[in-house]
């Protein structure tokens, strides 16, 4: 039995056109034929599925290049039709039977269509891998998902509570890691017009020095100076801050704790 084209299947998944009265036929009685369709309209569907989430934060950068991958190495193999050009013929009777390429020649499918319809092929591809990769970049970011913990072996640790003013159910965690660098995790910090800073504090002489600042997430990872005394400066503080241009502490304190380790 001579199944549809591939490409056609792919226009008709697609809604650019209709099955004529043969294609609707051959569906009716080609198993083969009806699942191809079937898996292309919900890939189509999917695709669709996808045009109101376009708040959602963007995928990966590793999935789009998985995307370019794909698309290249589909425009490299050749078409269902290409294929069958290439087919070597039967022999008949001790002669060489002319390759027969079937085409729905009514005058709908230029050469032109043909090519678009491989890249629409091709698209529905990539736009199913995109869906799947926005999904799953929504998955990881969402809010309630805990923090992943840090790998790295830890040096020194201090709980952070709530200081001054600020609501008690502001709290968080620091922790040094053995690379140098400074991990934070906050949790209801009250909203400020400015920014939140990190700083470390030498409790005897009240000397400081601004380790970096915090944004809109409740986890960061800063880098601690390769010569920063953690004996002497001990104290862990989360401070509010203007945009005024002024380097030093606000002295509006929200977090504070004590490393030890």
């Amino acid at each position: 039995m001579q199944h549809l084209d591939h490409d056609r299947l792919v226009f008709l998944a697609l809604g650019e056109s209709e099955a004529d009265n043969g294609e609707s036929t051959h569906l009716d009685t080609c198993a083969h034929c009806r699942v191809e369709m079937a898996t292309l309209q919900r890939v189509a569907g999917l695709g669709a599925e996808t045009q109101d989430l376009g708040d959602l934060p963007d995928p990966p950068e590793h999935i789009w290049q998985g995307i370019a991958a794909e698309i290249s190495a589909a425009e490299a193999l050749p078409s269902l039709t290409d294929t069958r050009r290439q087919q070597v013929p039967e022999q008949v009777s001790g002669t060489t039977a002319e390759p027969t390429v079937t085409r729905l020649d009514s005058g709908r499918h230029s050469r032109r269509g043909r090519g678009w319809s491989r890249w629409a092929s091709v698209a529905v591809t990539a736009v199913a891998a995109a869906a799947v990769g926005v999904l799953g970049t929504v998955s990881v970011l969402r809010p309630d998902d805990p923090a992943p913990a840090p790998t790295q072996v830890v040096v020194a640790s201090a709980p952070l509570a709530a200081y001054g003013s600020t609501p008690p159910a502001a709290k968080g965690d620091a922790r040094v890691l053995q690379d140098g660098q400074l991990h934070l995790h906050v949790a209801n910090l009250p909203s400020v017009p400015g920014y939140y800073e990190v700083w470390l504090i030498n409790p005897t002489t009240m000397d400081m020095f601004s380790v970096g600042t915090l944004g809109g997430g409740p986890d960061a990872l800063l880098p601690l100076p390769p010569t920063a005394d953690l004996k002497s400066y001990s104290v862990v503080d989360v401070s509010a801050e203007q945009f005024d241009n002024n380097s030093r502490h606000s002295g509006d304190s929200l977090l504070r704790g004590t490393l030890t380790g």
